[in-house]
């Protein structure tokens, strides 16, 4: 835990990082005595769980997100914010090979940020059919079957 509060704070001195952080991250930051840590950072942000639109809200503005959750990979596809995802692989490839997820290790985050931060993010298309007319498709299927 400490080695990623360290990390988060290296990041936040390149550009300002905001953490909704999970109820039980943040009482094991506390358990472990890490607050001061954090604190030190003057921009790194820890706020409240944020519900989903507040989320998708805080992603759709974001230069980055850096994540080990399978999820948002599609939101920042969807949205082409460049996703650090870090995790060996993902059960949502389209993401990695259409979309805007890089499937990064945990020693490449700085690295991956400084080339975001420089303009060389990643960043790729929307796949097929992320269009928002899935409901519309499937009620023209229905009635082609009747």
């Amino acid at each position: 835990m400490t080695s990623l509060v360290n990390l988060w704070g290296t990041i936040s001195t390149k550009i300002p990082l905001v953490f909704p952080v999970h109820p039980r991250t943040y009482k094991n930051i506390l358990s472990f005595g890490l607050q001061p840590i954090i604190d030190s950072y003057p921009n790194l942000y820890f706020i409240e769980p944020l519900g989903y639109m507040q989320f998708i809200h805080l992603v759709s503005s974001a230069a980055f997100t850096l994540t080990d959750s399978g999820g948002i990979q599609e939101e920042t596809t969807y949205l082409n914010i460049p996703c650090l995802t870090v995790r060996p692989n993902t059960e949502r490839p389209v993401t990695v090979w259409e979309g805007s997820n890089k499937l990064i290790k945990m020693e490449d985050i700085v690295g991956e940020v400084q080339q975001i931060i420089e303009g060389n993010g990643k960043h790729g298309n929307i796949p097929k059919y992320w269009d928002g007319r899935t409901a519309e498709r499937i009620v023209e299927l229905i009635g082609s079957w009747l």
